[in-house]
Protein backbone atom coordinates (compact mmCIF):
# COMPACT_ATOMS: atom_id res chain seq x y z
CA UNK A 1 0.00 0.00 0.00
CA UNK A 2 2.90 2.36 0.81
CA UNK A 3 4.30 1.74 -2.67
CA UNK A 4 0.97 2.64 -4.25
CA UNK A 5 0.78 5.91 -2.29
CA UNK A 6 4.38 6.81 -3.19
CA UNK A 7 3.82 6.08 -6.88
CA UNK A 8 0.63 8.13 -6.82
CA UNK A 9 2.33 11.15 -5.23
CA UNK A 10 5.16 11.00 -7.77
CA UNK A 11 2.65 10.88 -10.61
CA UNK A 12 0.82 13.92 -9.25
CA UNK A 13 4.08 15.86 -8.87
CA UNK A 14 5.43 14.87 -12.27
CA UNK A 15 2.10 15.13 -14.07
CA UNK A 16 2.25 11.56 -15.42
CA UNK A 17 -0.50 8.98 -15.62
CA UNK A 18 0.10 5.95 -13.36
CA UNK A 19 -0.08 2.49 -14.83
CA UNK A 20 -0.95 3.54 -18.36
CA UNK A 21 -0.15 0.14 -19.77
CA UNK A 22 1.44 0.19 -23.20
CA UNK A 23 0.82 -2.13 -26.14
CA UNK A 24 1.48 -5.82 -25.93
CA UNK A 25 5.09 -6.90 -26.12
CA UNK A 26 4.11 -9.90 -28.18
CA UNK A 27 1.11 -10.89 -30.28
CA UNK A 28 2.08 -14.52 -30.66
CA UNK A 29 -0.62 -17.09 -30.01
CA UNK A 30 -0.36 -19.08 -26.81
CA UNK A 31 -1.96 -22.26 -25.58
CA UNK A 32 -5.66 -21.75 -26.30
CA UNK A 33 -5.20 -18.00 -26.70
CA UNK A 34 -4.94 -15.79 -29.75
CA UNK A 35 -4.69 -12.05 -30.36
CA UNK A 36 -7.03 -10.11 -32.61
CA UNK A 37 -6.16 -6.66 -33.94
CA UNK A 38 -9.54 -4.92 -34.04
CA UNK A 39 -7.93 -1.63 -35.14
CA UNK A 40 -4.35 -0.67 -35.96
CA UNK A 41 -2.45 -0.96 -32.69
CA UNK A 42 -5.56 -2.06 -30.76
CA UNK A 43 -5.07 -5.74 -29.93
CA UNK A 44 -7.36 -7.91 -27.83
CA UNK A 45 -6.49 -11.21 -26.21
CA UNK A 46 -9.02 -13.91 -27.14
CA UNK A 47 -9.65 -17.30 -25.58
CA UNK A 48 -10.95 -19.37 -28.48
CA UNK A 49 -11.70 -23.01 -27.91
CA UNK A 50 -12.69 -25.20 -30.86
CA UNK A 51 -13.61 -28.76 -29.83
CA UNK A 52 -12.70 -31.82 -31.82
CA UNK A 53 -16.02 -33.08 -33.12
CA UNK A 54 -16.58 -36.56 -34.55
CA UNK A 55 -16.86 -36.72 -38.31
CA UNK A 56 -20.51 -37.62 -38.67
CA UNK A 57 -23.54 -35.50 -39.59
CA UNK A 58 -25.62 -33.77 -36.97
CA UNK A 59 -28.66 -35.43 -35.50
CA UNK A 60 -31.44 -35.90 -38.08
CA UNK A 61 -34.13 -34.57 -35.74
CA UNK A 62 -32.51 -31.12 -35.83
CA UNK A 63 -34.83 -29.97 -38.62
CA UNK A 64 -37.91 -31.19 -36.78
CA UNK A 65 -36.71 -29.56 -33.58
CA UNK A 66 -36.22 -26.27 -35.40
CA UNK A 67 -39.79 -26.37 -36.67
CA UNK A 68 -41.07 -27.31 -33.21
CA UNK A 69 -39.34 -24.29 -31.69
CA UNK A 70 -40.94 -21.71 -33.99
CA UNK A 71 -42.25 -18.69 -32.05
CA UNK A 72 -44.23 -15.73 -33.36
CA UNK A 73 -43.28 -12.49 -31.59
CA UNK A 74 -45.50 -9.46 -32.13
CA UNK A 75 -45.79 -6.49 -29.80
CA UNK A 76 -46.58 -2.81 -29.95
CA UNK A 77 -44.47 -0.53 -27.73
CA UNK A 78 -45.70 2.97 -27.00
CA UNK A 79 -43.39 5.51 -25.39
CA UNK A 80 -45.10 8.56 -23.91
CA UNK A 81 -43.57 11.98 -23.41
CA UNK A 82 -43.33 11.49 -19.66
CA UNK A 83 -41.11 8.46 -20.23
CA UNK A 84 -43.82 5.90 -19.47
CA UNK A 85 -43.67 2.71 -21.50
CA UNK A 86 -46.75 0.74 -22.55
CA UNK A 87 -46.15 -2.74 -23.98
CA UNK A 88 -48.87 -4.71 -25.75
CA UNK A 89 -48.04 -8.29 -26.71
CA UNK A 90 -50.21 -9.01 -29.74
CA UNK A 91 -48.97 -12.40 -30.92
CA UNK A 92 -47.93 -15.72 -29.51
CA UNK A 93 -45.08 -15.62 -27.02
CA UNK A 94 -43.28 -18.23 -24.98
CA UNK A 95 -44.19 -19.07 -21.40
CA UNK A 96 -42.14 -22.05 -20.33
CA UNK A 97 -39.91 -22.87 -17.41
CA UNK A 98 -36.38 -24.05 -17.97
CA UNK A 99 -36.30 -27.85 -18.19
CA UNK A 100 -34.23 -29.94 -15.86
CA UNK A 101 -30.90 -30.62 -17.54
CA UNK A 102 -28.35 -33.35 -17.13
CA UNK A 103 -26.84 -31.66 -14.11
CA UNK A 104 -30.13 -31.19 -12.29
CA UNK A 105 -28.67 -33.01 -9.30
CA UNK A 106 -27.09 -29.74 -8.18
CA UNK A 107 -28.54 -28.33 -4.97
CA UNK A 108 -31.91 -26.83 -5.98
CA UNK A 109 -32.11 -24.81 -2.78
CA UNK A 110 -29.33 -22.58 -4.10
CA UNK A 111 -31.61 -20.95 -6.66
CA UNK A 112 -34.88 -19.08 -6.44
CA UNK A 113 -37.04 -19.07 -9.55
CA UNK A 114 -39.09 -16.07 -10.63
CA UNK A 115 -41.52 -16.63 -13.48
CA UNK A 116 -41.21 -14.59 -16.64
CA UNK A 117 -43.82 -11.85 -17.14
CA UNK A 118 -47.23 -12.75 -18.51
CA UNK A 119 -47.17 -13.01 -22.28
CA UNK A 120 -50.53 -11.24 -22.47
CA UNK A 121 -49.35 -8.12 -20.69
CA UNK A 122 -46.34 -6.81 -18.80
CA UNK A 123 -47.15 -6.43 -15.10
CA UNK A 124 -46.03 -3.26 -13.48
CA UNK A 125 -46.49 -1.16 -16.64
CA UNK A 126 -49.16 1.43 -16.02
CA UNK A 127 -51.85 1.65 -18.65
CA UNK A 128 -51.82 -2.06 -19.55
CA UNK A 129 -54.93 -4.11 -18.92
CA UNK A 130 -55.18 -7.79 -18.10
CA UNK A 131 -55.52 -8.68 -21.78
CA UNK A 132 -52.54 -6.54 -22.76
CA UNK A 133 -54.63 -3.70 -24.18
CA UNK A 134 -54.19 -0.16 -23.01
CA UNK A 135 -56.65 1.45 -20.62
CA UNK A 136 -58.83 3.49 -22.99
CA UNK A 137 -59.19 6.53 -20.79
CA UNK A 138 -55.50 6.99 -20.09
CA UNK A 139 -54.48 6.42 -23.69
CA UNK A 140 -56.77 9.15 -25.00
CA UNK A 141 -55.37 11.71 -22.57
CA UNK A 142 -51.74 11.33 -23.56
CA UNK A 143 -50.05 11.77 -26.88
CA UNK A 144 -47.40 9.11 -27.59
CA UNK A 145 -43.89 10.26 -28.33
CA UNK A 146 -42.98 7.11 -30.24
CA UNK A 147 -44.72 3.90 -31.28
CA UNK A 148 -42.66 0.84 -32.25
CA UNK A 149 -44.02 -2.43 -33.64
CA UNK A 150 -41.97 -5.61 -33.32
CA UNK A 151 -43.18 -8.43 -35.57
CA UNK A 152 -40.97 -11.42 -36.21
CA UNK A 153 -40.93 -15.18 -36.24
CA UNK A 154 -37.97 -16.89 -34.60
CA UNK A 155 -36.89 -20.50 -34.38
CA UNK A 156 -35.57 -21.16 -30.89
CA UNK A 157 -33.81 -24.50 -30.81
CA UNK A 158 -31.62 -26.34 -28.36
CA UNK A 159 -27.89 -25.95 -28.91
CA UNK A 160 -25.81 -29.02 -28.22
CA UNK A 161 -22.06 -29.26 -28.17
CA UNK A 162 -22.12 -31.45 -31.26
CA UNK A 163 -23.74 -28.71 -33.33
CA UNK A 164 -21.01 -27.12 -35.39
CA UNK A 165 -22.97 -23.91 -35.99
CA UNK A 166 -23.10 -22.90 -32.30
CA UNK A 167 -20.66 -20.49 -30.62
CA UNK A 168 -20.76 -19.23 -27.03
CA UNK A 169 -19.38 -15.72 -26.41
CA UNK A 170 -18.38 -14.67 -22.88
CA UNK A 171 -17.91 -10.92 -22.15
CA UNK A 172 -16.64 -9.71 -18.77
CA UNK A 173 -17.25 -6.38 -17.04
CA UNK A 174 -15.21 -3.46 -15.71
CA UNK A 175 -11.99 -4.51 -13.99
CA UNK A 176 -12.34 -8.16 -14.96
CA UNK A 177 -10.76 -10.35 -17.60
CA UNK A 178 -11.62 -13.45 -19.57
CA UNK A 179 -10.10 -15.46 -16.71
CA UNK A 180 -13.22 -14.91 -14.57
CA UNK A 181 -14.95 -17.32 -16.97
CA UNK A 182 -12.42 -20.10 -16.31
CA UNK A 183 -14.96 -22.55 -14.85
CA UNK A 184 -17.54 -21.86 -17.56
CA UNK A 185 -15.04 -22.09 -20.41
CA UNK A 186 -13.74 -25.44 -19.17
CA UNK A 187 -17.25 -26.75 -18.52
CA UNK A 188 -18.62 -25.96 -21.98
CA UNK A 189 -15.42 -26.91 -23.79
CA UNK A 190 -15.57 -30.39 -22.27
CA UNK A 191 -19.17 -30.68 -23.50
CA UNK A 192 -18.01 -29.98 -27.05
CA UNK A 193 -18.97 -26.31 -27.42
CA UNK A 194 -16.97 -23.71 -29.29
CA UNK A 195 -16.27 -20.84 -26.88
CA UNK A 196 -14.94 -17.32 -27.38
CA UNK A 197 -13.95 -14.97 -24.54
CA UNK A 198 -12.15 -11.64 -25.13
CA UNK A 199 -10.30 -9.30 -22.78
CA UNK A 200 -11.68 -5.77 -23.05
CA UNK A 201 -9.19 -3.10 -24.03
CA UNK A 202 -6.93 -2.27 -21.09
CA UNK A 203 -7.99 -5.44 -19.26
CA UNK A 204 -6.21 -8.76 -18.89
CA UNK A 205 -3.56 -9.09 -21.59
CA UNK A 206 -5.18 -6.82 -24.18
CA UNK A 207 -3.40 -3.65 -25.24
CA UNK A 208 -4.19 -0.47 -23.31
CA UNK A 209 -4.26 2.72 -25.41
CA UNK A 210 -3.12 5.77 -23.41
CA UNK A 211 -6.15 7.92 -24.38
CA UNK A 212 -9.43 7.98 -22.46
CA UNK A 213 -11.49 7.96 -25.66
CA UNK A 214 -10.40 4.34 -26.24
CA UNK A 215 -12.55 3.18 -23.30
CA UNK A 216 -15.94 4.74 -24.04
CA UNK A 217 -18.92 2.44 -24.43
CA UNK A 218 -18.98 2.95 -28.17
CA UNK A 219 -15.27 2.19 -28.57
CA UNK A 220 -15.53 -1.01 -26.54
CA UNK A 221 -18.77 -1.97 -28.31
CA UNK A 222 -17.05 -1.69 -31.68
CA UNK A 223 -14.30 -3.97 -30.36
CA UNK A 224 -16.94 -6.54 -29.39
CA UNK A 225 -18.55 -6.14 -32.80
CA UNK A 226 -15.23 -6.97 -34.45
CA UNK A 227 -14.78 -10.05 -32.23
CA UNK A 228 -18.34 -11.17 -32.94
CA UNK A 229 -18.01 -10.78 -36.71
CA UNK A 230 -14.73 -12.67 -36.64
CA UNK A 231 -16.00 -15.78 -34.80
CA UNK A 232 -19.80 -15.77 -35.21
CA UNK A 233 -21.59 -18.67 -36.87
CA UNK A 234 -25.23 -19.43 -37.57
CA UNK A 235 -26.36 -19.68 -33.93
CA UNK A 236 -24.55 -17.57 -31.34
CA UNK A 237 -25.21 -17.35 -27.62
CA UNK A 238 -23.98 -14.26 -25.76
CA UNK A 239 -23.10 -14.45 -22.05
CA UNK A 240 -22.25 -11.20 -20.28
CA UNK A 241 -21.42 -10.18 -16.72
CA UNK A 242 -22.12 -6.74 -15.24
CA UNK A 243 -20.98 -4.11 -17.77
CA UNK A 244 -20.46 -6.89 -20.30
CA UNK A 245 -24.25 -7.36 -20.42
CA UNK A 246 -24.57 -4.01 -22.20
CA UNK A 247 -22.35 -5.23 -25.03
CA UNK A 248 -24.42 -8.42 -25.32
CA UNK A 249 -27.57 -6.31 -25.60
CA UNK A 250 -25.89 -4.13 -28.21
CA UNK A 251 -24.89 -7.13 -30.33
CA UNK A 252 -28.31 -8.77 -29.98
CA UNK A 253 -29.92 -5.56 -31.18
CA UNK A 254 -27.50 -5.16 -34.08
CA UNK A 255 -27.55 -8.81 -35.23
CA UNK A 256 -31.01 -10.25 -34.39
CA UNK A 257 -30.70 -13.00 -37.01
CA UNK A 258 -27.37 -14.27 -35.68
CA UNK A 259 -27.92 -14.02 -31.92
CA UNK A 260 -29.82 -17.11 -30.77
CA UNK A 261 -29.99 -16.52 -27.01
CA UNK A 262 -28.58 -14.09 -24.43
CA UNK A 263 -27.55 -14.70 -20.83
CA UNK A 264 -27.23 -11.69 -18.50
CA UNK A 265 -25.42 -12.21 -15.19
CA UNK A 266 -25.92 -9.40 -12.65
CA UNK A 267 -26.40 -6.90 -15.46
CA UNK A 268 -28.90 -4.55 -13.86
CA UNK A 269 -31.95 -2.79 -15.20
CA UNK A 270 -32.84 -1.67 -18.74
CA UNK A 271 -31.63 1.88 -18.25
CA UNK A 272 -29.59 4.17 -20.46
CA UNK A 273 -25.97 4.37 -19.29
CA UNK A 274 -24.66 7.66 -17.98
CA UNK A 275 -21.56 8.19 -15.78
CA UNK A 276 -22.14 9.57 -12.31
CA UNK A 277 -20.82 13.07 -11.67
CA UNK A 278 -20.20 12.30 -8.00
CA UNK A 279 -18.38 9.02 -8.47
CA UNK A 280 -15.05 8.30 -6.83
CA UNK A 281 -13.79 7.33 -10.29
CA UNK A 282 -13.86 10.99 -11.32
CA UNK A 283 -10.80 11.59 -9.13
CA UNK A 284 -7.44 12.02 -10.90
CA UNK A 285 -5.71 8.75 -11.85
CA UNK A 286 -2.87 9.42 -9.44
CA UNK A 287 -5.33 9.69 -6.53
CA UNK A 288 -7.08 6.53 -7.63
CA UNK A 289 -3.71 4.81 -7.76
CA UNK A 290 -3.12 5.76 -4.13
CA UNK A 291 -6.55 4.41 -3.22
CA UNK A 292 -6.21 1.20 -5.24
CA UNK A 293 -5.71 -1.07 -2.18
CA UNK A 294 -8.87 0.37 -0.61
CA UNK A 295 -10.79 -0.03 -3.87
CA UNK A 296 -9.67 -3.64 -4.20
CA UNK A 297 -10.76 -4.35 -0.62
CA UNK A 298 -14.14 -2.69 -1.25
CA UNK A 299 -14.63 -4.74 -4.41
CA UNK A 300 -13.86 -7.94 -2.51
CA UNK A 301 -16.36 -7.04 0.21
CA UNK A 302 -19.14 -6.03 -2.19
CA UNK A 303 -18.47 -8.58 -4.92
CA UNK A 304 -18.63 -11.73 -2.78
CA UNK A 305 -21.18 -13.00 -0.29
CA UNK A 306 -18.26 -14.12 1.91
CA UNK A 307 -14.82 -12.58 2.22
CA UNK A 308 -12.12 -15.08 3.02
CA UNK A 309 -8.95 -16.63 1.70
CA UNK A 310 -10.93 -18.58 -0.91
CA UNK A 311 -12.53 -15.44 -2.33
CA UNK A 312 -9.20 -13.59 -2.42
CA UNK A 313 -7.68 -16.51 -4.29
CA UNK A 314 -10.60 -16.51 -6.76
CA UNK A 315 -10.00 -12.83 -7.46
CA UNK A 316 -6.31 -13.49 -8.00
CA UNK A 317 -6.90 -16.45 -10.29
CA UNK A 318 -9.58 -14.56 -12.22
CA UNK A 319 -7.24 -11.61 -12.68
CA UNK A 320 -10.18 -9.47 -11.56
CA UNK A 321 -9.89 -5.84 -10.52
CA UNK A 322 -6.29 -5.85 -11.69
CA UNK A 323 -6.36 -2.93 -14.13
CA UNK A 324 -4.52 0.37 -14.06
CA UNK A 325 -6.12 3.37 -12.38
CA UNK A 326 -6.12 5.20 -15.73
CA UNK A 327 -8.03 2.41 -17.49
CA UNK A 328 -10.43 2.05 -14.56
CA UNK A 329 -11.20 5.76 -14.50
CA UNK A 330 -11.58 6.01 -18.29
CA UNK A 331 -13.83 2.96 -18.48
CA UNK A 332 -16.13 4.10 -15.69
CA UNK A 333 -16.30 7.66 -17.05
CA UNK A 334 -16.95 6.33 -20.55
CA UNK A 335 -20.16 4.50 -19.66
CA UNK A 336 -22.36 6.78 -21.74
CA UNK A 337 -25.02 4.98 -23.80
CA UNK A 338 -28.26 6.99 -24.05
CA UNK A 339 -29.77 4.60 -26.60
CA UNK A 340 -29.83 1.67 -24.18
CA UNK A 341 -33.10 2.59 -22.47
CA UNK A 342 -36.22 0.53 -21.76
CA UNK A 343 -37.51 0.94 -25.30
CA UNK A 344 -34.23 -0.38 -26.70
CA UNK A 345 -34.49 -3.50 -24.53
CA UNK A 346 -38.21 -3.99 -25.20
CA UNK A 347 -37.46 -4.30 -28.92
CA UNK A 348 -35.34 -7.42 -28.37
CA UNK A 349 -37.06 -10.59 -29.56
CA UNK A 350 -34.38 -13.02 -28.39
CA UNK A 351 -34.78 -15.34 -25.37
CA UNK A 352 -32.89 -14.06 -22.35
CA UNK A 353 -31.80 -15.77 -19.14
CA UNK A 354 -31.21 -13.40 -16.22
CA UNK A 355 -28.96 -14.74 -13.44
CA UNK A 356 -28.74 -12.72 -10.23
CA UNK A 357 -26.73 -13.26 -7.06
CA UNK A 358 -29.00 -12.55 -4.09
CA UNK A 359 -26.24 -10.82 -2.08
CA UNK A 360 -25.10 -8.54 -4.93
CA UNK A 361 -24.34 -5.10 -3.47
CA UNK A 362 -23.67 -3.51 -6.86
CA UNK A 363 -26.89 -4.47 -8.66
CA UNK A 364 -30.19 -4.57 -6.70
CA UNK A 365 -32.51 -7.44 -7.55
CA UNK A 366 -35.24 -4.93 -8.43
CA UNK A 367 -33.23 -3.92 -11.49
CA UNK A 368 -33.12 -7.46 -12.87
CA UNK A 369 -36.81 -7.86 -12.05
CA UNK A 370 -37.56 -4.78 -14.13
CA UNK A 371 -35.42 -6.18 -16.93
CA UNK A 372 -37.49 -9.39 -16.86
CA UNK A 373 -40.68 -7.33 -17.15
CA UNK A 374 -39.44 -5.34 -20.14
CA UNK A 375 -37.97 -8.19 -22.21
CA UNK A 376 -40.27 -10.25 -24.42
CA UNK A 377 -38.97 -13.74 -23.55
CA UNK A 378 -37.14 -13.74 -20.23
CA UNK A 379 -36.34 -16.09 -17.34
CA UNK A 380 -35.01 -14.74 -14.05
CA UNK A 381 -33.03 -17.12 -11.84
CA UNK A 382 -31.79 -15.95 -8.43
CA UNK A 383 -28.89 -17.77 -6.77
CA UNK A 384 -29.38 -17.44 -3.04
CA UNK A 385 -25.75 -18.07 -2.08
CA UNK A 386 -24.15 -15.83 -4.72
CA UNK A 387 -23.20 -12.19 -5.03
CA UNK A 388 -21.86 -10.06 -7.89
CA UNK A 389 -19.12 -12.55 -8.83
CA UNK A 390 -21.54 -15.45 -8.74
CA UNK A 391 -19.83 -17.37 -11.58
CA UNK A 392 -16.72 -17.59 -9.38
CA UNK A 393 -18.58 -18.26 -6.13
CA UNK A 394 -21.07 -20.86 -7.37
CA UNK A 395 -19.63 -22.22 -10.64
CA UNK A 396 -21.55 -25.52 -10.55
CA UNK A 397 -24.92 -23.84 -10.07
CA UNK A 398 -24.19 -21.22 -12.72
CA UNK A 399 -22.95 -23.83 -15.20
CA UNK A 400 -26.10 -25.89 -14.66
CA UNK A 401 -28.41 -22.93 -15.23
CA UNK A 402 -26.51 -21.84 -18.32
CA UNK A 403 -26.45 -25.33 -19.80
CA UNK A 404 -30.18 -25.85 -19.22
CA UNK A 405 -30.91 -22.59 -21.01
CA UNK A 406 -28.60 -23.48 -23.90
CA UNK A 407 -30.46 -26.78 -24.32
CA UNK A 408 -33.92 -25.25 -23.83
CA UNK A 409 -36.39 -24.86 -26.65
CA UNK A 410 -40.14 -24.13 -26.70
CA UNK A 411 -42.61 -26.98 -26.78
Amino acid sequence: MLTSITDGLLCCLLGKTPNAVGPLDSVESGDGYSFLEVKPGRILRIRHGVPKRPEFPEEPEEAAAAERGAVRCKRRITLYRNGQLLIENLGEAVRSELPQGQNASADPSGTVELEMPDAAGIPGCAGAGRDGAATPGKRRKRKPKKVVTVDCKKRITSCKGTHGDVVLFFIHGVGGSLDIWKEQLEFFSKLGYEVVAPDLAGHGCSSAPPVAAAYTFYALAEDMRAVFKRYAKKRNILIGHSYGVSFCTFLAHEYPELVHKVIMINGGGPTALEPSLCSIFNLPPCVLHCLSPCLAWSFLKAGFARQGAKEKQLLKEGNAFNVSSFVLRATMSGQYWPEGDELYHAELAVPVLLVHGMHDKFVPIEEDQRMAEILLIAFLKVIDEGSHMVMLECPDTVNTLLHEFVLWEPD
